[in-house]
């Protein structure tokens, strides 16, 4: 199992936004980003982060996908 951000690049898309806006907006690092982008694991603090500059629930940025899927 491995977690997935591909909703939270959708969001980011609908909204017009570019990783740089996200990472403006919510105070996280380049870093946490690269990873992000990766499927990588963040901490939560970062999670918290994202979710408050969307205005989302982690559910709405995240999920867990079984391996081979």
């Amino acid at each position: 199992m491995h977690f997935s951000y591909n909703k939270l690049w959708k969001l980011l898309i609908d909204r017009g936004w570019k990783k740089k806006d996200l990472r403006d907006r919510s105070g996280i690092s380049s870093a946490s980003i690269a990873k992000l982008g990766n499927n990588g694991n963040v901490t939560t603090e970062v999670l918290l982060k994202i979710c408050k500059a969307l205005d989302y629930d982690i559910s709405d940025i995240m999920e867990i996908v079984k391996d081979g899927e």
